[in-house]
Parts: structure tokens; sequence; C-alpha cells
């Protein structure tokens, strides 16, 4: 039996498309408080990992090597939109790691921000690394490869030094063994493991609240959550629901999206985390499905986020999109 819907979109009177996928939400012990769907099956969580993947870059001393800030932890944690700033701060990383964009691996992107690809365009310039939305979380992999005096070349393949630290740093948050048949290479090249939703909603609870974690890795945890709610905007850009959130609730909420309809988060005041899968990795319902579960704990958030009229290029209503009853009993049942 596969999930159930989570989201709705209408036309007129009549429900046009659906979007199915789970939901788990649990405490830092693994206690599942609120479920809908399969979330014990393994699911890649793409880029909604990233703030897993920077541990070893503070567990390792690099960034305090490095004498990287707020600025610079908080993009190691992101998915950029591409824009001159962000570029320039991933340059500004690497060179205080004495490297410069050639060193990267994750490949060369357009910006996610069409306003920052119109602007390159208009300069004659073509994108590069430095735009790639992962390029802040691979400047991060560089710094821990150079504090360690490790090779730099090959630093993104599974079996080179700076993927095993982060292979045991998920291992150690998720509790899980993440073996070579969980493995898969994600877009920017680097390893993503698969998970299932429940290990990764219970990782999130502990990286906010640092239960069953050690003094290292939770002073770790927390400098990584605080960077996040101190450069939002660094995490993710302009317009986009990561940042929107953050940026209004810092402290309350951390949240990290993902490709193919993953978002992972949590609320450290009531040491929950959580994680979601959209199964047709539809963007939209993934972020309808994120924005409901910060709204229903904060309502103050009710203006951010996907909201619920859809509305034609003449600017008429013309249907909506909704939470499932399915995600409204999981939402109801929230403390």
């Amino acid at each position: 039996m596969g999930n159930p819907v989570l989201v709705e979109l209408t036309r007129g009177l009549w429900r046009e498309s659906v979007h199915a996928g789970a939901v788990a939400i649990t405490r830092a012990n693994g206690e599942l408080v609120a479920a809908v769907g399969d979330v014990e099956r393994p699911v890649f969580p793409r880029s909604a990992i990233k703030p897993l993947q920077a541990l070893p870059l503070l567990e390792t001393g690099a960034a305090d090597r490095h004498a990287f800030g707020t600025r610079e932890l908080a993009i190691a944690c992101g998915s950029h939109s591409g824009t001159r700033e962000h570029a320039a701060t991933v340059a500004k990383m690497l060179l205080m790691a004495g490297l410069d964009a050639s060193a990267l691996g994750c490949g060369t992107q357009e910006p996610l921000d069409s306003s920052a690809g119109r602007e390159l365009a208009r300069a004659g310039l073509a994108p590069t690394a430095l735009n790639h939305n992962c390029s802040g979380k691979h400047a991060g992999m560089l710094a821990t490869a150079v504090h360690k005096a490790e090779a730099i070349e090959g630093y993104w393949l599974p079996d080179h030094p700076v993927q095993n630290r982060i292979l045991k740093a998920l291992e150690g948050v998720t509790g899980r063994r993440l073996g070579s048949d969980l493995r898969g290479i994600d877009g920017c090249s680097a390893p993503n493991w698969a998970v299932p939703l429940r290990s990764l909603a219970g990782a999130f609870a502990r990286f906010v609240t640092g239960e069953g974690l050690s003094h290292e890795r939770w002073r770790a945890c927390r400098q990584l959550a605080e960077a996040c709610w101190a450069e939002p905007m660094l995490v993710a850009g302009p317009g986009r629901l990561d940042s929107m959130l953050m940026r209004a609730l810092p402290g309350k909420v951390l949240i990290k999206s993902g490709a193919e309809g993953v978002h992972c988060g949590a609320f450290p005041a009531l040491g929950l985390g959580f994680a979601l899968k959209v199964d047709d990795g539809g963007k939209r319902a993934a972020d309808l499905v994120a924005a409901s579960l910060v709204r229903r704990v904060y309502p103050e958030a009710e203006a951010l986020g996907p909201h619920a009229l859809l509305h034609n290029f003449r600017g008429l209503t013309v249907g909506e999109i909704r939470p499932s009853q399915a995600l409204r009993r999981l939402l109801a049942s929230l403390p």
C-alpha cells in the first residue's frame, strides 16, 4: 500500500492534482510522536542533511583554524541561490583556506535565483562552480581536507577521508549503519545516503537538543544552528522557504530543504525533529507540508510560505493548494 495523499490542488470544484508522501516527527530519543505514511523506508535526504554533513568542519578544528565565522558556517550548511553575495561568500571561504574556485568539485550550475542568472548574462559572464547551490558545502569539505593535510583532489569521492568522516558523523547522529548499499551520488557529486524519515527526524531533534550527543558534538551542532539563524539568507536565498522561516523564527525552527521533495528540521523548544518526503519529488508540495508544520507550531508564521489560493496569469483565482485530510489529522495531533 502506498503513502497517503498529503497535498491536493483544485481547479474550480474539482481536485486536479495530488501529491502523496510521508512525514515523521520524533523526539531525540527516537520516540515517534506523530507520523503519516511509511517513515521506516530509507529515502535520500539530499541537501536536507547539509547541517549534519558540516559537523566535521567544526569537530576537526578546521573552522577555527581558518577563522570561519557565522557567514561561512551558514553557507556550509546551505543550498544557496547563487547570487553575487553567495558566490562572494564561498570565494572568501576558499581564500581563507588557501584555495580558489578551481578546487571545487561540485560542477557548474546556473544560479537558482533567476535575477542572479540574468545579472550574469547581462555582464556577459558564464556561471561558475561558485554559483552552484552546493559550493558552500564543498568549500567546507575542502577546508577540512586542508586542515587535516589531506589531498584535495577527489575529496568528494566516497573513499576519501573527508567523506569517511562525514559518514561517521551521519551514522552517529542518525543511529543508523549506512553501508555502501544505501549510498548514492548527489547532484554535486558527493555521496548521499538513504535514511528512514524516522531516523532523520530523530537526528535533527538531537541536533537542536544535544540529547545523546557528546559535549563536543553538541557544541558543534549548536554553533551550526546558531549560524543558520544568524545568516538565514546564506542558507537558501531571497523568497525561499528555509530563509524566510528562520529569519522570522530564529532559535525556534531549524529547517533545511533537499531536492526531490525532502525537508528536515526541528523545533528546539519542543525537543522535536521532523522529516518529510513527497513521493513525486514535487517542491510545491514539500514546501506546503513543511510550512504547514511550522505554522501549526508557530501560528505567527501564517503569512510565510505557500498560500492556499492559486491564481492564473490575469490574477484570477482558479483553485487552491491545500493539506489533505491525512495531513490535517497529523497537524491536529501535534502538541
